[in-house]
């Protein structure tokens, strides 16, 4: 049975089933991001193509994978090329598993719009497959060890909500959609408050509690012991006091899995822990994951998921 903290944690950071193509604003999105790429691309006109005099002759292409990984992207490369009137039919859907050699998607149309729509579609589904993938492998490490840490994405995502539905296709949470999404309460926010974090953060808790109702969770980044213990009091004390489940949240950032662990252990004993989830964030990799996850906390937000993402090995072969 899934417990209070992990349904709270899914509630503020796993939101990325609202990013799809029938959403207009994920859709516009899409389109946008889409249709740039491929006129930067294109230029004035494929001059290979027309040297070579190919035209509109009908041919079929297929989308194959060259190695094993989570199927990403599919819909919004095959967004792109039904636009070029090309006909498009999936042998895999996004999320699924997909093996070296599998064809993902098989399309049909003209030659010279396959060719110029090939990079630019091929780039939407590698970088996204490789999100994906990396996201579902750290998951699965951590769920291995029988831990209920859920790894998460940050905002550091170069392609914006498509790096976000890459996220939520391999398994991981979303964090926030945007700045209008949430309320996440970082050091620069406490720096403009108070002269020390352990002031500015109770204080910081106060002023943003009455916006909470057009916010999915509020969040608060922390440094150091007497800042978190400040925080969660105040947030315990505004919880009680409007009897409200809500998500209220302590990022731990760039601290040790031994610093968090006595955060965590503090917070047990001063009967806060119940009120508080806990995100681990900053410097955290496949190397020194499951460290985090052991240390007791509720999400794991890995930005190198989307700064550092390795694009999946995916061809387009024309017939």
């Amino acid at each position: 049975m899934i417990s209070t903290r992990e349904r709270r944690t899914e509630q503020a950071f796993f939101r990325g089933g609202l990013l799809t193509l029938a959403d207009e604003h994920y859709l516009r999105a899409v389109r946008t991001f889409a249709e740039a790429l491929l006129r930067d691309d294109v230029g004035s006109g494929d001059l290979t193509a027309k040297a070579l005099g190919l035209a509109e002759r009908i041919v079929r292409g297929a989308v194959i994978s060259r190695e094993g990984g989570v199927a990403a992207g599919l819909d919004e490369c095959a967004f792109l090329f039904r636009g070029r009137g090309i006909e498009v039919a999936f042998e895999k859907r996004d999320g699924d598993a997909i093996a070296p050699g599998e064809t993902l998607m098989r399309l049909e149309g003209p030659e010279i719009s396959q060719l110029a729509c090939e990079r630019v579609g091929l780039n939407l589904v590698q970088r996204m497959c490789g999100i994906a993938t990396a996201a579902r492998c750290l998951q699965e490490r951590v769920r291995r060890r029988g831990l209920h840490a859920r790894v998460v994405g940050t905002r550091k995502t170069p392609w914006g909500l498509l790096d976000k539905r890459a996220l939520h296709l391999g398994g991981a949470g979303t964090h926030r959609l945007n700045l209008s999404d949430a309320i996440l309460i970082k050091n620069n926010h406490l720096a403009l408050l108070a002269p020390s974090e352990a002031e500015a953060a109770p204080l910081a808790i106060e002023r943003a509690w009455k916006c909470r109702g057009n916010a999915a969770f509020i969040e608060v980044e922390v440094r150091d012991e007497a800042a978190a213990l400040g925080a969660a009091q105040a947030f315990r004390r505004l919880r009680r006091d409007a009897q409200d489940d809500y998500p209220c949240l302590l990022m731990l950032d760039n601290m040790t899995p031994g610093r968090i662990g006595a955060v965590a252990a503090m917070l047990e004993r001063e009967n806060l822990r119940d009120d508080i989830l806990i995100e681990a964030s900053g410097g955290i990799s496949e190397a020194n994951i499951e460290a985090y996850a052991e240390s007791g906390v509720d999400a794991i937000s890995v930005g190198a998921l989307t700064h550092s993402a390795r694009a999946l090995d995916i061809c387009l072969r024309i017939s």
